[in-house]
């Protein structure tokens, strides 16, 4: 099984209001520790990688795309919607540049690969 997820630095349960009331209602970003606590009697964490440190460039190219094709949504969504999301995602970007989110993507097998998973590196100037 592959988990793709954002997680925070420090085991908490509960989300952050604004995102909680605009973006995630009932949210919350899970920490290592937390994902591990739920998957160790039913899986094996087979691999981690961690991709938070590239992925403000994600946030930042979604939001260059949101801005440049704002008109297209402008009169449907209104500017509230703007303001909101812009928001977002530059809050968002802000938390990966400062390391208090992460982007995580795990592999978990629910009783271990036989001669263990072989993990696929990347790097990301190659991209």
């Amino acid at each position: 099984m592959s988990i793709h997820t954002i997680g925070n630095r420090k085991s908490i349960t509960y989300s952050e209001l604004w995102t909680n009331k605009y973006i995630f209602p009932h949210g919350m970003i899970p920490s290592l520790a937390q994902i591990s606590l739920a998957a160790e009697d039913y899986f094996v964490i087979e691999d981690l990688h961690n991709f938070g440190a590239d992925y403000d460039l994600t946030l930042m190219a979604w939001l260059q795309n949101f801005e440049k094709d704002w008109y297209l949504l402008k009169d449907k969504y209104g500017d509230n919607f703007y303001r909101i999301w812009k928001y977002f995602l530059c809050s968002c970007a802000g938390s990966f540049r400062a390391r208090h989110i992460q982007l995580w993507q795990l592999i978990l097998s629910k009783n271990g690969i036989v001669n263990g998973y072989k993990s696929v590196s990347y790097d990301i100037s190659q991209v």
